[in-house]
């Protein structure tokens, strides 16, 4: 996928290691001179990097704006992001548009009619990591999306659940969850009715706040399933 990024500070310089590994193809567009040092140090090349303004047309443009798959507004200022955003939504028709919200009282402001797909907002995923972390044994909120209230999570499967050796098939799940994924050391699964669950795997799934209590009950070492 061709992926744009505007900003190459610690958040976009990171984003942009992670995909050029996965082996897309990334431009990050930055202007200060120390994130630019810190990004080569990096092992970003000179390829993925393009020096100026992310909110110049003409140098999205030449970072392949009309072309691009998706773009992350993940500079640190809300303003810029929330411009980057509307330009490439609106103006250039990138399918995907993600941008990071970095004042958590400006968060009401990135969504679709500001031309935001996904908002990223950093003091919610830490305070619901730490309520969940309270709340919940066995689950770890990665991503909570703009859109009502859903979230992407990580489940601990206990060794004293009760599902630990059943199959998916097997397992009362709640209708408002998805499994999508399940890793063990360093294999990931694609669940299916047939997959075993075995104890100290971890389940990424989708679900909503009702969900993840069940999922908590389910994977922890609650009640009986």
């Amino acid at each position: 996928m061709k992926i744009i990024i505007v900003g190459g500070g610690q958040v976009g310089g990171y984003i942009a290691g992670l995909l050029l590994e996965n082996g897309h193809n990334v431009v990050v567009i930055e202007n200060k001179e120390r994130a630019l040092q810190t990004m080569r140090r990096n092992g970003i090349g000179e390829a993925s990097i393009l020096v100026g303004d992310g909110t110049d047309a003409l140098l999205l443009e030449k970072a392949g704006i009309m072309s691009c798959n998706a773009l992350v507004c993940a500079t640190g200022t809300d303003e810029v992001n929330l411009t980057a955003a509307m330009m490439a939504k609106f103006e250039y028709d990138v399918p995907k548009v993600v941008a990071r919200v970095n004042n958590p009282r400006n968060a009401w402001l990135f969504n679709s009619g500001m031309g935001v797909d996904v908002r990223i907002n950093q003091a919610d995923i830490i305070g619901h990591m730490v309520a969940d972390e309270m709340n919940y044994h066995s689950i770890m909120t990665l991503m909570r999306l703009s859109k009502g209230e859903y979230s992407i999570v990580r489940v601990y499967v206990d060794y004293h659940s009760p599902t630990v050796d059943k199959s998916i098939a097997e397992i009362s799940l709640p209708a408002q969850a998805v499994l999508i994924a399940i890793y063990e050391e360093d294999t990931m699964i694609i669940p299916h009715g047939e997959t075993v669950i075995r104890a100290g795997q971890y389940i990424l799934a989708f679900a909503d706040e009702a969900a993840m209590k069940e999922l908590n009950r389910i994977f922890g070492s609650g009640e009986s399933v």
